[in-house]
């Protein structure tokens, strides 16, 4: 019996040392250097911060090649943004014509011919007036000249005929030595005028292929995507087309707002020529900056010609009031209603434009911006999920019979 408790005992001094030595083994030695990860020592949030630094520098570098691309085909894509806004006022005019049993091709011929004869219109009234009213026009020049000197030679400046001759051959004589200059900027304004009716007739091209077959050449854009894609870039691309609509409807009637106002107010100050000064106010207006600064000093202009300091100061003033509530009160609120913008989204579009592509950059930063906002709200909602992917669509225009034909070839 003591034999065989002294056996037991002893079997478990012997179980408890190899236990013991096997967690001695396990455990590293007092001395040794632990083993460090350098990504696991970095924090989350720097490790978040970095992701999302290199994503964002990815998508910077790919939106600074598209904005250089675009910079680069100017000339061509200037062209089709301008036939995308006609083709966007045009487009629901061509369709009402269908809806009451015209003919496709009467209608979108109509709605061409009627656009062509509104602008030209327009452009034949305002420059017709002007034309008719140039002789009294000079002759009224030369009248406020003839004043204005007087005023330089008996006001208080009291300046005298040699001093006034003395600029006049100055201003001559640099006219002379610049001559080189002039001719150089002649030349820039004729090839201007070359690339101006090369990108007027792309752009009646363009706007003539988009009314006849908008919807085929949209389903062979959708067509380039994925199946999966195809239902969320249709969605997008509907939506943002029913708001470009409503842009060009909105614009339209700003346009007409300051043509409006600045001609009513000539007409109400006894300026000559109203009629056509609110003509080309209703033009100029669809050219951002530059429209509105040369046709409010043609209208002060003629009021200073015709009607003295004081009428053309309260012309001035007209001018700038109604430049001042369209740029900040009916762009931004009316313009940001229409096409779903904050109003001061609308205003930094307009100003970011501006700084990166001058004149063409604030007409199209507006339409650009209110489309972009649409098309992505669509995907991020996540409607389309539940649409079915747009059928692969039918060859049906004879456009596209000039496109080769193969078994399995889709568009």
């Amino acid at each position: 019996m003591t034999e065989a408790k002294g056996t037991s005992r002893a079997r478990r001094m012997r179980v408890r040392r190899s236990s013991t030595s096997e967690r001695a083994a396990e455990q590293p030695p007092r001395d040794a250097e632990p083993v460090r990860d350098a990504a696991a020592s970095v924090p989350y949030s720097m490790r978040v911060a970095a992701a999302w630094s290199w994503r964002l520098l990815l998508v910077g570098g790919v939106l600074a090649v598209v904005i250089f691309l675009i910079i680069q085909l100017r000339l061509v894509i200037i062209p089709v943004l301008v036939a995308i806004l006609i083709s966007a006022l045009l487009v629901p005019f061509s369709a009402f014509l269908q809806r009451h049993r015209w003919p496709k091709g009467l209608a979108v011929a109509a709605a061409m011919v009627a656009t062509l004869a509104f602008v030209g219109g327009l452009f034949t009234l305002g420059i017709s007036q002007i034309v008719r009213g140039s002789a009294d026009l000079a002759e009224q020049s030369v009248i406020a000249w003839e004043e204005f000197r007087a005023w330089l030679l008996e006001g208080p400046l009291h300046v005298t005929p040699e001093q006034i001759d003395q600029v006049v051959q100055q201003v001559t004589e640099a006219a002379q030595q610049q001559s080189g200059v002039l001719v150089s900027g002649a030349l820039s304004v004729g090839s201007s005028i070359g690339h101006f009716l090369a990108g007027l007739l792309l752009a009646l091209f363009a706007t003539l292929f988009i009314l006849i077959d908008g919807r085929g050449i949209w389903a062979w854009i959708v067509g380039i995507f994925p199946r999966r894609a195809r239902a969320a870039i249709d969605g997008a691309g509907r939506s943002g087309w029913a708001t470009l609509e409503n842009f060009v409807r909105v614009q339209i009637f700003v346009a007409a707002i300051d043509a409006v106002g600045i001609g009513l107010g000539a007409l109400l100050l006894g300026v000559p020529l109203a009629i056509p000064i609110a003509v080309l106010v209703f033009l100029g207006s669809f050219i951002p900056i530059v429209g509105a600064v040369v046709t409010g000093a043609l209208a002060v202009f003629v009021a200073l010609v015709y009607n003295g300091w004081g009428i053309a100061l309260a012309m001035l003033g007209v001018v700038l009031l109604v430049q001042q509530v369209e740029g900040h009160v009916l762009q931004p609120l009316i313009m940001g209603t229409a096409v779903k913008v904050h109003p001061l989204g609308v205003v930094v579009a307009v100003a970011t434009g501006s700084l990166l592509a001058g004149i063409p950059g604030a007409l199209f930063a507006v339409p650009v911006a209110a489309v972009a906002n649409v098309m992505i709200m669509y995907i991020s909602g996540g409607a389309w999920k539940q649409a079915e992917p747009p059928p692969p669509a039918e060859i049906r225009s004879p456009l596209w019979r000039t496109v080769p034909q193969r078994p399995g070839y889709g568009r």
